[in-house]
């Protein structure tokens, strides 16, 4: 009995180095493949960078300051929303949301020259929107948001609007006493 369990423990050793041997040459094939992986990766990153130079298509910092109108206060957390806008005049799809701070400012840069749509919402004010050319390196933009109006009823009394005198625009009652023709 105890010869045979000698042996087994040298098989089990010998075993284990051709593992060691065979385990060898396959951590060499498998990291051949992997770092080819990495090195094509690295390769194809760099043409990509090469290929987007700052150069062939200038870019913009916009600065904006959201203000109110009636006595120019800072808006704070009002939205500005940004669309590039094409030759014929329709906005393109996605965009970007800018939040104002505390000061009713934010900005971004990165904005490709050409038309850009600017809408501002903010709670408690109306809608803002207009086109803008983009064309300078830096552009300040300063936008006024006006308080919601009040609903138009025509039942309300207007006193800007010219009344017409109803009494004028008719034509005179017809006589009672005249004989039909």
């Amino acid at each position: 009995m105890p010869g045979s369990i000698a042996r087994i423990s040298k098989d089990k050793i010998g075993g284990s180095r051709r593992r060691d041997k065979n385990e060898g040459k396959m951590k060499k094939t498998m990291y051949r493949p992997a770092l080819a992986g990495a090195l094509l990766i690295v390769c194809l990153l760099g043409a990509a960078a090469a290929q987007r130079s700052p150069d062939t298509e200038p870019t913009a910092v916009l600065n904006f300051l959201i203000v109110k109108e009636e006595n120019g206060k800072p808006v704070r957390n009002a939205a500005v929303i940004m669309h590039p806008v094409n030759a014929n005049g329709k906005q393109s799809r996605g965009g970007l949301e800018l939040k104002t701070d505390l000061d009713g400012k934010t900005s971004f840069d990165g904005i490709p020259y050409g038309k850009l749509r600017v809408q501002v919402l903010a709670h408690g004010f109306q809608t803002f929107g207009e086109d803008y050319d983009i064309d300078r390196a830096k552009m300040d933009l300063t936008i006024k948001l006006k308080r919601p109006q009040g609903q138009y009823s025509i039942y309300q009394d207007h006193p800007d609007e010219k009344k017409d005198d109803k009494k004028d625009s008719k034509a005179p009652p017809p006589d009672p006493n005249a004989k039909p023709q």
